[in-house]
């Protein structure tokens, strides 16, 4: 760290043509500087500290060497993105950070000309890049694409995917593998360096297409003989076989830390016209620099705000158990008394609380990596054995395996339980994070029993009913953070399939309710009671199968119906509207209202703004019910007050 807390040379950059005009033997010093930048503003902040830590090198020699934006620059996920803000004309917003109305935590076209691929979900970079490249050959340019991808993301079948097109093809291609879960010597670091920089250099790649075509003409045992001396002396013995494999050039291990490495292969590749893609393996460390962040078991992955001389994390008491962690214990209490239980993660067994359920049954959790398509048909496969799988993912990141719920899942009726987190508005993570689709992709799905959970009390309940469910899928889906701090069973107990319960009894308005919009939902119904409007509230529980009968008795018993969910449209409320549609429930004067998720995508905010920005909290649910009443003007007054 400056110890004087200055940035005397990042105090000159603006933009990356400020960078590449200061002369090299100043990049160290802005290599520290950029560094301290970076911890002052997420220790204000929050947010992914240790990626961005690990890249400041790499991110200053990239856009020193290579003519940005001109040359497209692609972060994959983008949590990593941070010193690229700083240096590409955000420095001045970074506080904004992750905030309302702020820089995303993540890269985002809309935000910066710098920032040619949006991304927050991990192992898009190559295909996009590739995608860059042939776009830039038919338009007859010679600018570079370079794609920068760790080694975690390198675990997802879509990088490999786009590798293996990308490899058969003549596009000019760079691809930066940030290794940061493999160490190099100094000695070797030194040789590996110098042979990088021989073998991206022109010479060298001219020589080694002459002598290919040379050897053709040897026997064929000369020709291999020769081929394994040279892999062995570019260091293949790496990793770098598998991507020549796929038809890429290898380059490496290279220090990412190291700038006297760094730069001279980042030119050689520059100048290269060679067709094809090259792969360049770069070797960095999450946190360095920072002591905090390396000595920290994550690395300081993704941080709140923190004391910058301790690295101690500010975080806020709470009275209340997280959704995460009463999953976690729910799951390990179902898995003591049935063996047959098994836990399963995507790369995230911290976040989905199945660090907890492995270290008590380490035989039966299983993290696949960032792999969410083989996770839930690997899931399937235990399932079909007679195991009852628990795939535990973020609603976003089960996006991603969607063909593989519908064909290997739900189509054989195979009980795959899938513990959702994160459903709903997530914060600060924004719209690349939200789970804001699940109950509309899963609802529409024969064979799916999906439920939400109103509290941390119900989320017991719903992991005991998933356990129970054995002849097909099931999912019930929490939000990130807190419950409420209701009273908790001993232990959680099977709900009856597809029944809701009522909580509170009216005559005039129904609240039906799913998910943790309950709290608002029955802030709501005091508040109409208050005014004279009777109101019966209750508690789906079910999104799929819905409970017909308790449908029919709210419809034919207020004058107001509404559904309240934190989901997008075409979920719970559009199958209720569906159900009543079709049962002539809407043709007697029954006022129908559902409150989802609007249709566009909510940047990130507090989750409390988020949905009062959504018009899913109380008072909106308030103004809906007297709006239906003909009440216009209280409603309009009951909004203003919460505003």
């Amino acid at each position: 760290m400056n110890e004087h807390g200055t940035t005397p040379v990042l105090d000159l950059i603006h933009d990356p043509d400020d960078l590449r005009s200061l002369p090299e033997d100043q990049l160290e010093q802005l290599a520290v500087e950029l560094r301290e930048e970076t911890v002052r503003t997420v220790s204000i902040t929050g947010g992914h500290l240790g990626a961005s830590l690990g890249v400041v090198e790499l991110t200053l020699a990239l856009h020193y060497v290579f003519d940005t934006p001109r040359d497209r620059l692609i972060w994959d996920v983008g949590h990593q993105a941070y010193p690229h803000k700083i240096l590409t004309g955000r420095r001045d917003r970074m506080l904004t950070l992750r905030q309302g109305g702020g820089l995303s935590g993540f890269t985002k076209r809309t935000e910066s000309e710098y920032d040619p691929f949006g991304a927050a979900h991990t192992s898009t970079s190559i295909s996009a890049g590739l995608g860059m490249a042939v776009a830039r050959d038919l338009d007859g340019e010679d600018n570079n694409v370079i794609a920068v991808i760790g080694d975690g993301a390198m675990s997802a079948g879509m990088a490999y995917e786009a590798m293996n097109n990308a490899g058969s093809m003549d596009s000019r291609l760079i691809v930066i593998l940030n290794d940061n879960d493999m160490s190099i010597a100094p000695p070797v670091g030194a040789m590996s360096a110098y042979l990088s920089r021989l073998i991206s250099s022109g010479p060298y790649r001219s020589i080694r297409h002459f002598a290919s075509e040379v050897s053709k003409k040897f026997p064929r045992s000369l020709s291999e003989a020769a081929r394994k001396a040279e892999e062995y002396a570019r260091g293949l013995v790496t990793g770098g076989t598998l991507f020549e494999e796929l038809g890429f050039f290898y380059v490496g291990p290279i220090d990412g830390h190291n700038l006297e490495h760094l730069l001279p292969v980042l030119r050689n590749l520059r100048e290269d016209r060679a067709p094809g893609p090259v792969l360049l393996h770069v070797v960095t460390r999450k946190g360095h620099g920072y002591t905090p962040a390396e000595e920290s078991a994550d690395k300081y992955h993704g941080v709140g705000r923190f004391n910058i001389v301790t690295g101690e994390q500010v975080k806020a008491k709470s009275n209340a158990p997280s959704y995460t962690s009463v999953f976690a214990r729910s799951l390990i209490q179902e898995a003591e008394v049935d063996d047959k239980i098994i836990g399963i993660t995507a790369a995230m067994p911290a976040g989905t609380g199945i660090d907890k359920f492995a270290e008590r049954f380490p035989d039966r959790s299983f993290d696949v990596g960032i792999a969410e398509q083989h996770g839930v048909t690997f899931a399937a496969g235990l399932a079909a054995e007679g195991y009852k799988p628990f795939a535990a993912i973020y609603s976003t990141f089960l996006q991603r395996a969607y063909d593989q719920v519908m064909h290997d899942v739900a189509l054989q009726s195979l009980p795959v339980r899938f513990a959702i987190d994160r459903a709903g508005l997530v914060g600060a993570d924004g719209a690349t994070h939200a789970g804001a689709f699940d109950l509309a992709y899963l609802c529409c799905l024969p064979n799916m029993v999906v439920m939400a959970a109103a509290d941390e009390a119900e989320l017991m309940h719903m992991v005991a009913t998933a356990a129970s469910i054995d002849d097909r899928p099931s999912a019930f889906r929490y939000p990130r953070g807190e419950g409420l701090g209701v009273e908790m069973p001993e232990k959680g107990v099977p709900l009856e399939i597809g029944k809701g319960r009522v909580v509170r009894e009216g005559t005039t308005v129904a609240l039906l309710s799913l998910g943790t919009r309950f709290a608002d939902a029955l802030q709501a119904a005091e508040e109409l009671a208050s005014r004279g409007l009777s109101t019966t509230l209750a508690d789906a529980r079910f999104a799929k199968p819905l409970d017909h009968d308790l449908i029919r008795r709210l419809a034919r018993e207020h004058e107001v119906m509404i559904t309240v969910e934190e989901g997008s449209t075409g979920g719970f409320g559009s199958h209720v509207m569906q159900f009543m549609a079709a049962e002539g429930l809407l043709d007697n004067g029954l006022k129908f209202r559902s409150l989802a998720l609007p249709d566009v995508y909510l940047d990130q905010d507090k989750p409390e703004l988020q949905y009062d920005r959504a018009g899913l909290t109380s008072p909106h649910i308030v103004a809906t019910a007297l709006r239906a009443l003909g009440r216009s003007e209280e409603a309009e007054a009951a909004e203003a007050a919460s505003a």
